[in-house]
This record gives structure tokens, C-alpha cells and sequence, in this order.
């Protein structure tokens, strides 16, 4: 296999059937050691997160696909910590795609003159650009059709599936006893245009609570497939 990309918490190969490898990797974003999803750079390494982080992102996107929600999943195997996927342009050079359900993390920190940390907020999306050494800016649709990086119907697309999304995994999580606060996604296009996700559904991705309190993403992935 081809090695073609070397990411935060997944290696990518080129497979000879012309689908793409993923290898999770048991490193997680975040800061001085706390882990959080909405960092752009590695924090930590936890054991065992690659392999929770997999098993999540197979039943979620199983899931999806008999929702009818185009993903680019394929399969996965678990042995090997390994998911196959359909091959998917990026937007522009990545692009990160955020549901929030209550105001905390970044959000939290850029608009708190405005809200109470932890308010509700509608299935709020926001977009922002893969780009460490910038903080990972914010952009808006105009933004994005503007530089070319999408068009109206794709952004509309994909602010409709992440709410789709969202509402699957937190309802989910919710039937176990956990709060979703907010999860982050990644999306990419097929050669015809049409909007897939790509990347994984997993805890390392999302803030999760329970009775108030915040679920690291071991813990979270413990809970959620505990029998």
C-alpha cells in the first residue's frame, strides 16, 4: 500500500483497488494534555482510542447507511484498526463542519459576551477551514462560494446532513443516558458533485456529557457500548 497522507489521528493509503485505507492512530486532539475536539493540533495519546474510535465510526456509519445518508464508508476491520473507504475530493484543503447543540468550547470562547456557557443552540453549523497555523478560521457560505471551495446546493447539502447526523448520533447517546453538546464532521464530493461524509462518527470527535458532567472520550466509548 501507498502511503499518501500522514494525519492527527489516522494514516491514509491508497489501496490497489483504487479505494483508500484508514489506519486510526490512538492519538487525540487537544491542549496541554486535556483532550478537545475542537483543537486543530495533538494533545495526547490515549491507548486503546484508535480502536474505540473505529468501532464507533462502523456502527454509526452502518447506521447511516440504512438511514440512506451517503457516507464513504465501505468496511471496516477491527483486527487491524483499519477502515476501507470510497476514495472523496476534499473541500478546498479540508474543511471542518461543527453541529452544536449547547455553547461551549470555542464557541463558547468567541461569543460569550453574547450567550451563557452551555445554553441550548438549534443544531447550530458552522464551517470552519483545516488550517493549523491560522487557528482553523471560520468561513461562511458566502465565504466558501465565493472562493470557489463549494457551491449554494453543496453547502445546503451539507448543513442538512450534519443536522441529519447530529440528530442520529444524539439520539443514540441519548437512549444510553448521554447528552451531546456538540460533534464535528468532515465532508467530502464524489466525482458527479454530490456531498458524502467522509472521516470517522466518533468520540475523539465529539463533547458528550452525563448528569452535567463532561465524558473523556475512552470513558464515553466505554458507556456507550457497555451491555
Amino acid at each position: 500500500m501507498k502511503k499518501i497522507y500522514t494525519g492527527k489521528t489516522k494514516d491514509v493509503f491508497e489501496l490497489p483497488n483504487g479505494n483508500v485505507l484508514l489506519k486510526f492512530k490512538d492519538d487525540c486532539t487537544g491542549k496541554d494534555g486535556v483532550f478537545d475536539p475542537g483543537e486543530n493540533s495533538v494533545g495526547l495519546t490515549i491507548d486503546g482510542v484508535g480502536d474505540v474510535n473505529l468501532r464507533m465510526s462502523k456502527y454509526f456509519f452502518e447506521k447511516l447507511d440504512v438511514e440512506g445518508i451517503k457516507t464513504h464508508y465501505v468496511k471496516a476491520n477491527l483486527d487491524d484498526t483499519t477502515m476501507e473507504v470510497l476514495p472523496a475530493k476534499v473541500f478546498g484543503q479540508g474543511l471542518e463542519v461543527i453541529c452544536r447543540h449547547k455553547a461551549v468550547g470555542s464557541f463558547i470562547r468567541r461569543y460569550g459576551d453574547y450567550i451563557e456557557e452551555g445554553a441550548d443552540l438549534p443544531a447550530y453549523v458552522e464551517m470552519t477551514f483545516k488550517n493549523d497555523a491560522k487557528g482553523d478560521p471560520l468561513v461562511t457560505k458566502e465565504g466558501l462560494v465565493v472562493l470557489g471551495v463549494m457551491t449554494d446546493k453543496q453547502y445546503d447539502d451539507i448543513a442538512e446532513m450534519t443536522r441529519k447526523i447530529t440528530k442520529v448520533v444524539a439520539d443514540d447517546l441519548l437512549d444510553k443516558g448521554l447528552v451531546l453538546y456538540d460533534i464535528k464532521f468532515e465532508f467530502g464530493y464524489a466525482p458527479d458533485g454530490s456531498v458524502m461524509l467522509i472521516d470517522e462518527i466518533a468520540s475523539g470527535n465529539m463533547r458528550v456529557y452525563k448528569d452535567g458532567e463532561y465524558i473523556d472520550p475512552m470513558t464515553l466509548s466505554k458507556l456507550f457500548f457497555a451491555k
